[in-house]
């Protein structure tokens, strides 16, 4: 085997590489753990890597903008606003119940006063999550809706 095709070897080994971890997207290979995240404030490193991808390789560069987006991992952790997700948690309200009706019959109770909804805990289609803001809350709903 000669230089020359030993170059073109290593050379199109470079290539076919750079192309592999474009089509990824740098968000998803870098930060798997943002996944799943619908809004925030954009992470500048993971947008600057993807506009690389993007000036050297058109196609492979808008996927990885693609992926980064619908995958969520563009986002910086932490920054999403919830302030009510297409307004739909905007009428929430925080309930204070006292340390002695912490039991499974006091908080049904309460939340029957609250909403008219009776047997809440116990039905097989609720689910219970321990939050401690409404804004902590509408996030959890946002990532459970989607």
């Amino acid at each position: 085997m000669n230089l020359k095709n030993f170059c073109k070897s290593v050379l199109s080994l470079m290539v076919a590489s750079a192309l592999v971890f474009q089509l990824a997207a740098c968000g998803t290979i870098l930060y798997p753990e943002r996944k799943g995240q619908v809004s925030g404030k954009i992470d500048v490193g993971v947008a600057v890597l993807d506009g690389i991808g993007l000036l050297f390789f058109i196609i492979p560069g808008v996927i990885a903008y693609a992926v980064d987006f619908s995958n969520g991992t563009i986002y910086l952790p932490g920054t999403a606003s919830f302030d009510g997700v297409d307004g739909q948690f905007s009428d929430w309200a925080s309930i204070q119940i006292p340390e002695e009706n912490m039991t499974r019959n006091g908080i049904e109770s309460i939340i029957a006063a609250h909403t008219d909804v009776q047997d809440v805990l116990s039905n097989p289609d609720s689910s219970v999550y321990e939050v401690s803001s409404l804004t902590e809350a509408s996030q959890k709903m946002a990532y459970l809706s989607n």
